[in-house]
């Protein structure tokens, strides 16, 4: 037995040395957290086991006001089969301003805390106009290189903050969320996520196509740290969080407590409501009680498509069409949502375990089921 117990040890130590040796010590931190808890890939709770920030609540919250017929319309068959078959957590309708729709499945509630995971792409693009507005960066337009001179490859000169907020980075980066060796996996458990980041080359030419990649997101978030020497957390609740409302605590996953640097790509973990009234900002072009939280026109870039080529992305928001209606919102991996439809004056909120079989089929699912409980009453 004690022999069993020596090759054993020696197996994982030197499994371990090789991993390290070969720049993947992470990887080990990946299979505990992920692999040992029967998962694939990353999780709505998995901001328990990761390091965070606090984003503390505003300090004047406000509640969304509910419509007159809040949750008295039962709902349709397919949406309730729809939300099983894909294990949805939330699922809210918001009209006008008032939610009339809510519903919450597997022991979640209208306080639970879920991964946002890409969906914090929008809130960092708004961080950047933010970083604007406040003079920390000079324009949009400004080059990456004058925040990281040191930054890699053939084009790093000619990167600028717009490039990276609009997908068009050039980087050499490989957006995959299911294999534990990917550029990817490495950022969403490494302790010094910078260090992975300023490695990735800058190979093609910026600004000339868009190219979905997490590590553009990363990088921009970076900058605006650096611009503006306050975490991501402090800067979105000085800046958004607290100024609009939000009513509860959220949490920014980090790389690790002695680095402190927010995993910009992915990973706050709030609430449904509390998502809902960041698409409510970019609904009414930036203003929260008439106030300007975001420049409209800022607002406008970000829910208009850069390049002709590809309609279906502008400044951190997903872009399409529901009927004849202009449709913007948020993603995230794994079927986080938030759809705005200005011109109905809809948000709706999905929220849960698994996608749909394309990106496509949960788009227009869930805005077709939204819309079949709205016509009960309008």
């Amino acid at each position: 037995m004690k022999k069993v117990f020596k090759t054993l040890f020696f197996l994982i130590i030197t499994t371990y040395g090789i991993l390290y040796i070969s720049g993947y010590s992470w990887f080990i931190e990946g299979v505990a957290k992920i692999y040992f808890t029967g998962h694939t890939t990353n999780y709505l709770s998995d901001y328990k086991v990761f390091d965070n920030n606090l984003i503390h609540a505003s300090k004047t919250p406000k509640k969304w006001d509910l419509h007159e017929k809040y949750n008295k319309i039962y709902p349709p068959k397919s949406l309730e089969f729809y939300n099983k078959k894909n294990k949805t957590i939330a699922y809210l309708i918001i009209k006008n301003d008032s939610i009339l729709f809510e519903r919450y499945y597997d022991n979640y509630n209208l306080n639970s805390k879920s991964n946002s995971n890409s969906m914090a792409k929008s809130f960092v693009s708004a961080l950047l106009n933010k970083a604007v507005q406040d003079g920390y960066i000079k324009s949009i337009k400004q080059p990456v290189s004058d925040f990281f001179p040191n930054l890699k490859g053939p084009f790093s000169k000619q990167v600028t903050l717009e490039d990276l907020t609009s997908m068009s980075s050039g980087l050499d980066w490989q957006e995959e969320y299911y294999s534990p060796f990917s550029v990817t996996a490495s950022a969403y458990f490494i302790d010094d996520i910078s260090s992975i980041i300023l490695n990735q080359k800058v190979i093609e030419e910026p600004g000339k196509k868009y190219k979905y990649l997490s590590g553009a997101t990363q990088l921009l978030g970076m900058v605006i740290i650096k611009a503006t020497g306050k975490s991501l957390s402090d800067y979105l609740y000085e800046s958004i969080w607290n100024p609009i409302g939000m009513e509860q605590d959220a949490l920014w996953q980090i790389d690790s407590k002695s680095n402190g640097i927010e995993k910009a790509f992915c990973c706050i973990a709030s609430n449904a409501r509390d998502f809902a009234k960041f698409g409510k900002l970019y609904k009414d072009y930036g203003k929260w009680n008439n106030k300007t939280i975001i420049d409209s026109s800022y607002v406008v870039k970000s829910i208009t498509p850069r390049f002709k080529e590809s309609p279906e992305y502008g400044y951190g928001f997903w872009l399409g069409k529901w009927n004849e209606d202009k449709v913007f919102w948020m993603q995230g991996h794994l079927g986080q949502y938030v759809f705005v439809i200005p011109e109905e004056n809809v948000i709706v909120v999905r929220l849960g375990h698994l996608k749909g079989e394309s990106d496509e089929t949960d788009y227009f699912t869930y805005l077709d089921e939204a819309f079949k409980v709205l016509s009960k009453i309008y």
